[in-house]
């Protein structure tokens, strides 16, 4: 199976580490990590990773911005984005299938075999 470049993009560095630990310790991953919406969007420019796991709440912009600003650029635009937050529960993901307003979520704190099948089904 070949390796999936992984973008996460949350303000919570120690939630951005675990998770890239727990990725590229199952082998199949290569995981970058951004702390902040801006840098979150140039690594996305730069590195073309091929899923971007972004959360709603951080310090510089909200993720549904960051989203946005993924969506309008040509080099971002095809580049699938799942949520990652705590602004909604495990029953509410459950419920929608993952799929809550047209946009991929799951909720914290993530079960890392959930999150690979997800990101795998994309």
């Amino acid at each position: 199976m070949p390796v999936k470049k992984v973008l996460i993009v949350d303000g919570e560095e120690f939630f951005c580490l675990a998770i890239k630990k727990a990725l590229e310790s199952r082998g199949a991953f290569h995981v970058l990590t951004a702390t902040r919406g801006y840098d979150g969007i140039r690594l996305a420019k730069a590195q073309k990773p091929d899923i971007i796991l972004l959360d709603i709440m951080m310090p510089d912009m909200d993720g549904s911005e960051v989203a946005e600003k993924l969506s309008k650029s040509p080099i971002t635009s095809s580049i699938p984005i799942i949520f990652v937050t705590t602004l909604i529960s495990r029953e509410e993901v459950r419920k929608s299938g993952g799929v809550v307003g047209g946009r991929n979520f799951i909720a914290k704190p993530v079960i890392i075999d959930e999150l690979i099948k997800r990101i795998n089904a994309i």
